[in-house]
C-alpha cells in the first residue's frame, strides 16, 4: 500500500515537470514577439519543471540511483530552480502590468540568491572528490548537514519575500490604473492575484518544512503532519500550473497594461493652481457629458478638452481631491441622481440606469452611490421621485 503511495507521488512529480515543460514550448512558440510577459511566463515554468525532477532524484531512491550511476557531477544542481522561479514570476508581472517595462543592469541582482547556491556547492559539496560526494548523497549526509539545511530554508523564505513583492505590485498597478481609467472593472485581476496567493501558501509550506528539518536537527523536533503538507503541495502545485496558463491565456488579452513611468512633461505650477482653470474644467464635463462614455480614459479626456494628461491629473489631486477614476464615477453619480429622479425615466430600471451614466458594474455604481449620496439608489428614487 505505501509502495502504491509512493509511486503516484512520483508519477504526479513526472507530470508536473512534464506539463511545466510543454507549456512553456507552446508558450514560446505562439508568444508574438512584442509580448514580453510570455517569455517570463515560459521562463517560470520552465524553473518549475526542474523543481520536480530535483525532489525526484533527491528522494526517490530510484531515481537518486539513476542519477548518482549516470549524471553524478550533475547532482543538486537542478535543484536552481528554487533560487529563480519566484524572481520570474515577479518579473512576469512586472512586465504583465507596465507597457514600458524593460530588463535593466540592476535586475541582475534578483540573480544574487542563485549565485551564492552555486558558490555554496562548490564549497561544501563540489570540493569533494566524485567518490565522496556519491556517499555524501547516497546516505543523506549532505541534505541534512546544518549548512545545507540553513541555506534551504533562506532561499524558500526569500521567495515568500518576493511573493508579497508580487501582490504588492498588483495593488500598486490597481491604483494607477485608477489614475486613467474611469471602468476599472473589466480589468479582471483577480486570477492573478488568486495564483499568486495558491503560490504563496505553497512557499510558506515549503519554508515550514525546511524551518522544520532544521528544528528536526537541532532539538529533535519534527511533527509528523508537516510531510503530510509536503506531499499534498506536490498535488497543489500541479495543479496552480494548470490554473496559471490557462487563466494567464484566456485573461492576457483584456488586460490593460500602464506606463511605469509617466512620460508626460512637467505641469506648470502656476496653471495648475488656477481655480479657474478648474472651474473650466467642470463646466466643459458638465456641458459636454464625456463620462457617459463608459470605456472613458485620462488621454481621451485629455484630448477631448485640449489639455495635456498630465496637467489634468494633477488638477485632479489638487482641486477635485481625487484620482480620474473617482473624479469621473462623481460625475456618473450626479447624472445617475439625476434619472433617477426624473418622472421621464421612471419606467426605467435602475440597470439601465446605471448603465446609460457610464457604469458598467452594479456593484460599483452601488457601491459609489451609498458613497456620495448616503442611499442606495433604490432608497434615492424612492425619496426623490414624485409619486
Amino acid at each position: 500500500m505505501n509502495e502504491t503511495i509512493f509511486n503516484i507521488h512520483d508519477l504526479v512529480l513526472m507530470m508536473t515537470a512534464v506539463q511545466c515543460a510543454c507549456f512553456a514550448v507552446l508558450l514560446l512558440v505562439t508568444n508574438p514577439p512584442q509580448n514580453k510577459s510570455n517569455y517570463f511566463l515560459a521562463a517560470f515554468l520552465l524553473a518549475h519543471a526542474f523543481i520536480p525532477i530535483h525532489e525526484l532524484v533527491l528522494w526517490g531512491a530510484d531515481f537518486k540511483m539513476i542519477a548518482l550511476d549516470n549524471y553524478p557531477r550533475l547532482f543538486l544542481w537542478i535543484g536552481f530552480g528554487y533560487y529563480v522561479d519566484a524572481v520570474l514570476l515577479y518579473l512576469y508581472i512586472k512586465s504583465l502590468v507596465y507597457q514600458d517595462f524593460t530588463l535593466r543592469k540592476r535586475d541582475a541582482l534578483h540573480l544574487i540568491p542563485l549565485g551564492c547556491f552555486a558558490l555554496f556547492l562548490g564549497l561544501t559539496f563540489y570540493n569533494h572528490s566524485l567518490q565522496e560526494r556519491i556517499m555524501l548523497i547516497d546516505d543523506d549526509i549532505y541534505m541534512y548537514s546544518p549548512a545545507y539545511l540553513i541555506v534551504d530554508f533562506l532561499c524558500k523564505a526569500a521567495r515568500i519575500g518576493y511573493c508579497v513583492a508580487c501582490l504588492w505590485l498588483i495593488a500598486k498597478y490597481r491604483d494607477q490604473l485608477k489614475t486613467t481609467h474611469s471602468n476599472i472593472e473589466r480589468v479582471d485581476i483577480r486570477w492573478l492575484v488568486s495564483l499568486v496567493i495558491g503560490f504563496l501558501i505553497i512557499v510558506v509550506t515549503e519554508a515550514s518544512l525546511a524551518c522544520a528539518k532544521i528544528l528536526h536537527l537541532f532539538i529533535g523536533f519534527h511533527p509528523h503532519w508537516f510531510e503530510i503538507i509536503g506531499l499534498t503541495g506536490y498535488y497543489v502545485v500541479f495543479v496552480l500550473v494548470l490554473a496559471l496558463v490557462f487563466t494567464s491565456m484566456r485573461y492576457f488579452s483584456g488586460f490593460i497594461a500602464v506606463n511605469q513611468k509617466d512620460q508626460h512633461k512637467k505641469p506648470a505650477e502656476e496653471k495648475l493652481l488656477n481655480t479657474g482653470f478648474a472651474e473650466r474644467i467642470d463646466a466643459a464635463m458638465r456641458e459636454h457629458k464625456p463620462h457617459l462614455q463608459p470605456d472613458l480614459t485620462l488621454d481621451m479626456l485629455a484630448e477631448a478638452l485640449d489639455i495635456p494628461a498630465r496637467d489634468l491629473s494633477l488638477v485632479f489631486n489638487r482641486h477635485f481631491d481625487s484620482n480620474f477614476y473617482e473624479f469621473i464615477n462623481r460625475y456618473r453619480i450626479e447624472e445617475a441622481q439625476k434619472m433617477l429622479a426624473d418622472p421621464k425615466h421612471k419606467t426605467k430600471t435602475i440597470t439601465h440606469i446605471y448603465l446609460d451614466a457610464g457604469f458598467n458594474s452594479k456593484s460599483v455604481f452601488n457601491t459609489f452611490f451609498k458613497k456620495h449620496v448616503g442611499q442606495t439608489p433604490s432608497e434615492y428614487r424612492q425619496a426623490h421621485l414624485p409619486q
